[in-house]
């Protein structure tokens, strides 16, 4: 006597029921494929965009802005025969970077005489008014290019009413140092 199987008995009496698992089964093979391959195109993708980015910032590429491209070189430290003088190329370099973005300087002051200066720091603070998007592209070109230089603190303020409001010009202070390498 052979044993039957209570599955393969039942598929066996109902064969529409064996087509409708069959089918059931297929289409869920289908839709799991097509979930993974959605995914992994997905997923493609956003590493496609971020490599872009990595190698925009990495090799500072010019933007759709028209930023230019700069390439790092030069001493990482403030040159100078004297702290004056390397104040002065510390003022020059973030008022350049503000007026290249579009801002407008509204006061600046070197500090040589602060208490990192013993250290051979110089400081300067900038006042200057800066649209929104390009605070970011001021932050980065500060910190990113050479002579290393740090954004020690940054205020930034909206505009609330009047001409600057239209034009979208926020108020930044901002306060930057460098290390001055000191009389060769």
């Amino acid at each position: 006597m052979k044993k039957i199987n209570p599955i393969e008995g039942y598929l066996a009496r109902f064969p529409a029921t064996a087509a409708i698992c069959y089918v059931a089964v297929i289409v869920g093979f289908l839709l799991t494929t097509w979930f993974f391959l959605s995914d992994f195109l997905e997923r493609r993708q956003a590493l496609a965009e971020t490599s872009d980015v990595l190698g925009q910032l990495d090799g500072r590429k010019s933007s759709a802005k028209g930023s230019e491209s700069t390439i790092l070189t030069g001493s990482p430290v403030l040159e100078g025969p004297t702290v004056t003088v390397a104040g002065a190329t510390l003022l020059q370099r973030v008022a350049s970077a503000v007026t290249r973005l579009g801002g407008n300087i509204i006061s600046s002051q070197v500090d040589l005489q602060g208490a990192q200066s013993k250290n051979g720091f110089v400081k300067v603070s900038i006042n200057c008014e800066l649209d929104q998007p390009s605070l970011q592209q001021l932050l980065y070109d500060l910190e990113g290019g050479m002579p290393l230089l740090f954004v020690d603190q940054l205020v930034a303020q909206a505009p609330e009413t009047g001409m600057d409001a239209l034009r979208g010009k926020m108020n930044v202070s901002i306060l930057v140092s460098g290390q001055w390498q000191g009389a060769k």
